[in-house]
C-alpha cells in the first residue's frame, strides 16, 4: 500500500510541474521548436513568400539616344566640379532623357526618332576644361544654355548643330578671340555670349545673322565697331562694358523699324554724337553712357518718339540740352550728368530731379555743376561736330526751334518697364526675353 501510494504522490508532482503536457520543451527531430498552441504557424506558412517576377526587360534605346548616353558619360568623366550633383543622375543604367539638364524631342521629318533636342545646364556651376567633344556631338540640339558655369577652353566646331537657334554660353571661362564658329550656325536667333574672356575684333559677319538677340557685352572686344552694324536683325543688342573705339557707325539708321534696346555704355568710343540715332523711332532704350562721345545733342533725336531710357552720361558732350528731347512723350529718364552742357529750356528744368538728370554738366544758376575753370578749359577747346542740321537729317517734323514744346510740365511718366538689355548686365541666368 504504501509502495502504490509513492507511486500515485509522484505522478501527481509530474503533473503539478508540468501542467500542459502539449508543450514539450524537448526538441523535435529537426531541432526546431514550435510555438505555443495560440501563436503557432503552419508548417506551410514557414517558407519565405515567393519573389515577385522580374521587372520586363527594358526596350533598346534608340540608337541615337545610346551614342548621346556615350558622349554624357565621356563629358562627365571630365568634369571637375558638380556642386549641385547634377550628374548623380547621369547613370549608364538610365536613359539620357531621365538625366538630369538633358531634354529629349523628335527632329523635324524624323517622328520616330528620339534624341536629345536640348541642353539646359544654367547655374549649374560645373567645370569642365572644355566643351569640344561634347556640345558639337549632338547634331539634333536645338538649344544649348550654359548660363553660369565654368567651362573653359574654345568653343568647337558647330557647324553640323543643323537645327541649332539658341545658344547661351555666358557667365563661363571661355576665351581667345571671337569665336568664328558661330557664324556657322545656321539660322539662329539667340546667340549670348556675354562675361566671357573672349578679345580682339568683333566680325561684320555677326551682323548678318538672323538674329533677335545677340549679347556679347562684358568681354574684351576691342578695335572699331564693324561699319555693317544697322545690317543686324537684333531686337536687342548689347555691346556694353568691352574696349570698342570709334565711332558709333552711322548705318544703324538702317534698324529704325526693329530694334528696341542698344546699350554701347563703358567702351572707349569717340567722335560726333550721330544724327542717324534719331531715325530709331522703335527704340526704347538707347545707351552710350561712359564713352568718349562729343558734340551737341542732334536734332534728329527729337524724333526719337518711342524712347524710354536715354542714357549719354559720362561723355564730352556740349550745347543746349533740346526741349524736343526732354518733351518726348514716353521719356521715363534722360541722365546727361558728367557732360559739358551748358543751357536747358523751360520744359527740360521742369524734369530735372525726376526724369532728367543733369549733374557736373556747365549750366549756370542750377546744384551740382562743374567747376567754372573745368567748364572754360573744356569749352575753349576746338570743336568739329556739326551743330546745325538740314531737313535731310531730322526723319521727323519737329516744332520750329526755339519755340516751346509745351507750355506746362508733361505728366510724371509711368514705372520704367524691365529692359531685357540691361538684365543682359546681371551675369547670372537672364529672364526669358522671346
Amino acid at each position: 500500500m504504501a509502495k502504490m501510494f509513492k507511486i500515485l504522490l509522484f505522478i501527481t508532482l509530474l503533473v503539478l510541474l508540468n501542467p500542459n503536457p502539449s508543450i514539450s520543451s524537448a526538441p523535435t527531430p529537426h531541432g526546431y521548436h514550435p510555438l505555443p498552441s495560440h501563436g503557432a504557424y503552419p508548417p506551410e506558412d514557414l517558407s519565405p513568400p515567393p519573389l515577385p517576377p522580374p521587372p520586363p526587360p527594358q526596350p533598346p534605346l534608340d540608337p541615337k539616344l545610346e551614342a548621346a548616353r556615350t558622349v554624357i558619360l565621356q563629358f562627365k568623366s571630365t568634369i571637375t566640379s558638380d556642386p549641385l550633383g547634377v550628374t548623380n543622375t547621369w547613370l549608364s543604367g538610365n536613359s539620357p532623357c531621365n538625366y538630369t539638364g538633358f531634354f529629349c524631342g523628335n527632329p523635324p521629318k524624323e517622328n520616330q526618332t528620339t534624341t536629345i533636342a536640348s541642353i539646359d545646364f544654367n547655374g549649374f556651376g560645373l567645370a569642365a576644361p572644355t566643351v569640344s567633344g561634347f556640345l558639337d556631338q549632338f547634331t539634333e540640339l536645338a538649344l544649348f544654355h550654359a548660363n553660369s558655369n565654368n567651362f573653359s577652353g574654345y568653343l568647337p566646331d558647330v557647324s553640323n548643330l543643323q537645327y541649332l537657334y539658341e545658344l547661351d554660353l555666358s557667365n563661363n571661362k571661355l576665351s581667345g578671340k571671337f569665336p568664328m564658329e558661330v557664324l556657322q550656325i545656321t539660322d539662329p536667333v539667340f546667340l549670348d555670349l556675354r562675361y566671357n574672356n573672349f578679345y580682339g575684333v568683333v566680325p561684320p559677319q555677326v551682323f548678318t545673322l538672323p538674329l533677335d538677340v545677340l549679347f556679347i557685352n562684358n568681354n574684351a572686344f576691342d578695335n572699331y565697331i564693324p561699319h555693317n552694324l544697322g545690317a543686324t536683325s537684333a531686337i536687342y543688342l548689347t555691346l556694353a562694358n568691352n574696349h570698342f573705339t570709334g565711332p558709333i557707325p552711322g548705318s544703324i539708321k538702317n534698324v529704325s523699324s526693329t530694334l528696341k534696346e542698344v546699350l554701347f555704355l563703358n567702351n572707349d568710343l569717340t567722335g560726333c554724337l550721330p544724327f542717324q540715332i534719331g531715325y530709331l523711332k522703335n527704340t526704347t532704350v538707347f545707351d552710350a553712357g561712359g564713352n568718349r562721345l562729343t558734340g551737341p545733342i542732334p536734332c534728329s533725336f527729337g524724333c526719337l518718339t518711342s524712347i524710354q531710357q536715354l542714357n549719354l552720361a559720362g561723355n564730352q558732350l556740349y550745347g543746349k540740352v533740346l526741349e524736343e528731347v526732354c518733351a518726348l512723350g514716353s521719356l521715363q529718364n534722360l541722365s546727361l550728368s558728367d557732360n559739358y552742357f551748358t543751357e536747358l529750356g523751360p520744359t527740360c528744368q521742369s524734369l530735372v530731379g525726376s526724369v532728367v538728370n543733369v549733374d557736373k554738366n556747365c549750366i549756370p544758376a542750377l546744384p551740382n555743376q562743374r567747376s567754372p575753370a573745368e567748364c572754360h578749359a573744356f569749352l575753349a577747346r576746338p570743336k568739329y561736330c556739326p551743330t546745325r542740321w538740314g531737313p535731310d537729317n531730322v526723319p521727323c517734323k519737329l516744332p520750329s526751334q526755339g519755340t516751346p514744346v509745351f507750355e506746362a510740365p508733361p505728366p510724371p511718366p509711368p514705372p520704367p518697364a524691365l529692359s531685357p538689355a540691361y538684365s543682359a548686365l546681371v551675369k547670372h541666368k537672364r529672364r526669358r526675353i522671346l
